[in-house]
Parts: structure tokens; sequence; C-alpha cells
């Protein structure tokens, strides 16, 4: 399974029931925003310092005023603190970058965010069970990680930030963009040999549209045999139309040689929040229910 996470599902609190599909081995690589790589690691330091606003969609203009002076960062009906969360995790990330521009030596995004939390210096701040974030899971597993548009999130502005200030020289300390699309190929090409990659989507956006291109990049660019994606699953309330936010249906994929005519796809129009984790559930229930006959 190759899963793709847009939306704000990390600060929706996915990892309660991804983390557990990554330790079982059920997700085999994920394409992320920068968003839900960074708000896993906030909820794991600073969950008790969210604020719940359950009366969201009643908020007037003066109302999220007050919460900006407040430097709490609305997501949906969570706010994440920014000196909690944010600042806290900076500091740390910064360090990273700093010791990979000494030693000449870029990573990606997730690897700088795999390095601290292998490192265990957050673990006197972690707020929640860190058997609930699923990048400390993936971290531990080191399971592949594809961060596209990684520069619009906010470590992604930090960094900018500063490399402007000079906190950070001009040396390459972060491998991004079309080095993900390089990265993913590579994992692509050899792990397909091997088995097919099926393909999750939860929610549009740039975390499903980029990694899904890598099959065609492959067979219609660099002219080698590929397999196609072996399926195609989308959650997601997005509606179809030239204005709508990446909300083409599978047959469209068809016509840029991404699935097949006769690949399985399913487009769940729901609410991600409450269908993928029961899809998770269902999922490792059924591991559970084979165990017990075996």
């Amino acid at each position: 399974m190759f899963l793709t996470l847009a939306g704000a599902m990390s600060t929706a609190e996915l990892g309660v029931s991804l983390a557990e599909m990554i330790r079982r081995g059920k997700v085999h690589a994920i394409s992320c925003t920068g968003a839900n790589l960074e708000e896993d690691v906030f909820n794991l330091v600073a969950h008790r310092h969210y604020e719940r606003i359950p009366h969201y969609r009643h908020l007037t203009p003066e109302d999220e005023k007050g919460l900006l002076a407040r430097h709490l960062n609305r997501v949906t009906d969570t706010c994440i603190p920014e000196a909690e969360a944010i600042r806290r995790i900076e500091s740390f990330l910064l360090q990273s970058w700093q010791r990979s521009e000494i030693e000449g030596r870029p990573l990606f995004p997730h690897e700088h965010l795999y390095r601290i939390l292998l490192s265990g210096e957050l673990e006197p701040f972690y707020q929640i069970d860190p058997a609930d974030s699923w990048l400390l899971a993936a971290a531990r597993a080191n399971l592949p990680l594809f961060v596209p548009g990684w520069e619009d999130s906010t470590t992604g502005n930090i960094f900018a930030a500063r490399r402007i200030d000079g906190s950070i020289g001009d040396r390459d300390v972060i491998r991004y963009g079309v080095d993900y699309m390089i990265e993913l190929a590579r994992w692509y090409l050899e792990t397909s040999r091997d088995t097919p990659i099926g393909f999750f989507q939860i929610g549009g956006g740039i975390a499903g549209d980029f990694p899904i291109c890598v099959v065609p990049m492959i067979s219609q660019d660099l002219e080698r045999e590929i397999r196609l994606w072996s399926y195609f699953c989308q959650i997601s309330d997005a509606v179809t139309s030239y204005g709508g936010y990446s909300g083409a249906v599978p047959s469209e994929k068809i016509t840029w040689g991404k699935l097949g005519a006769d690949t399985p796809s399913y487009i769940i129009e729901s609410d991600a929040t409450i269908v993928a984790p029961l899809i998770f559930n269902y999922l490792l229930e059924g591991e559970n229910r084979r165990d017990s006959t075996t």
C-alpha cells in the first residue's frame, strides 16, 4: 500500500490508527504534505496545550483575531499553540539543519525529523502516548516517505527565514522537490519488480497528484517497462470539476497512463477523518481474525 495524506489528517489525530498500520507492515510508503509531516510532531509534543473550538463555523473575524493574539493557529476546530508546538520543534530542526551544513550532507525534510525523533531528544516533551504518533512509527520502521511541496509548510517557511537571516548558509542542507520524485522513481522501480503496489489516497492535492505521476514518468519519459498502480482508492469529498480541488475521477487517470482500464478503482465520497480509521481498523481486525484461525 502506497498511502497519501492531504488535508490536516495529523491534526485530526490519524496517528491513533495509522501508527499501528505502519507497525503491522500494512503501509509500505507514504506521500504527505509538509503540514501533515510536521503536525504529527506538533501534536506529539504540545497536545495538552491545544485548544478545541467545536463552534468554529460561527467564529467572527474578531474571534479569529483574538486567537491570533494568543498565538493559536487554527486548523478547523483545533488550535495549534505556536510556542509549545512550532517554536519548540524549530529549535531542534535548526540544530539538525546546521549539523547537515557542517557535515555537507543534505537530508530530505522527513529525514531531519526522523533523525530528531530517533535521537530521543524530544522524549521529555511527549504529551501523548508515543504509540499514537504515525511519524515516530514511520521513523522506527525507516518507512519511505515523500513530501512534495514541503516549502509551503510552516517548517518550510521557517527554513526559508533562517536562510534569509543567515542562521543557515548557502550550502544545501535539504533535498526536496524534484529530488523527491527521483527518489520515488527509484523506490517504485525497485519495489514493483517483486510486488504490485496499490494507491490509497486520502484527500486531494499535491500529496496524491505528485506520487501518482511517477508511473507515467517512468513509462513515457524514461521509456521503461513498468507496472501500473495495482489499485486506486480515494477518500474525498471534493467535487469533480475544472475548478475542483484535484477531484479527477479514476477513469480520467487512465488517459494519462497512471491506471489501466481494468485497475480496481474506488472513490469514497465522505469525510476521511471518519472513513480512514474505519478502513484501517477493518484491515487490522482482518489480520487478527486470520491469526486466530491458524
